[in-house]
């Protein structure tokens, strides 16, 4: 209530909810506290359809399971519109990997070219973990390498991500599977079907 509050004041506003599957899931599937998803998924649809216009605010959510996502939500004048965001293509990778090293000491070896042909099918948040897990990575030999804490800390400055790193990261983070690609892609149709 006080967001949409807030929100309603300060207009023009977006109100954005992340994992609104999480927030408010199908009633009775089990998902949650019941008691406390009734109350939030009621609480919600009152804001939504207030008698008060939501004159100047915008009502966002995402998710990456819109299967489970309560249908009351769903409905004309609530979230009525779906955006299916497919993993990002080649030159998008490039500029989400560029994003993310920007302000990395990466070392002369590596190419955020060949790492972004290299991850058709990751997502944006993967790409990101990929860069997180190569410079964890090299933070660790960084101090596996020093003589002690001190001696690791006095060289930071010399700290650099290899390529190695990120081949290695690439290991660990894996993108979601085709087949996980494919159910998205269907729920999504799907939704776009009910929604006309």
């Amino acid at each position: 209530r006080e967001v949409f509050r807030k929100a309603k004041q300060a207009a023009p506003a977006i109100i954005f909810f992340d994992e609104i599957d999480a927030i408010a899931p199908v009633r009775g599937s089990g998902v949650g506290d019941s008691h406390v998803t009734e109350r939030v998924i009621s609480q919600l649809l009152t804001e939504m359809d207030g008698l008060e216009e939501l004159r100047g605010v915008v009502v966002i959510a995402a998710t990456n399971r819109p299967d489970i996502v309560d249908p009351a939500l769903l409905r004309p004048g609530r979230f009525d519109k779906l955006l299916y965001i497919p993993p990002p293509d080649l030159e998008a990778r490039k500029e989400i990997l560029r994003i993310h090293t920007r302000r990395k000491p990466l070392a002369d070896d590596v190419d955020l070219d060949e790492i972004a042909k290299q991850t058709e099918g990751y997502t944006g948040a993967d790409l990101e973990a990929v860069c997180n897990t190569a410079v964890m990575l090299a933070i660790r030999e960084h101090i596996a390498k020093s003589k002690s804490p001190e001696e690791a800390k006095k060289n930071a400055g010399n700290l650099k991500v290899y390529r190695r790193q990120f081949m290695e990261a690439l290991k660990r983070v894996k993108p979601i599977s085709r087949k996980e690609l494919e159910m998205y892609k269907q729920i999504s149709e799907e939704f776009a079907r009910r929604l006309k």
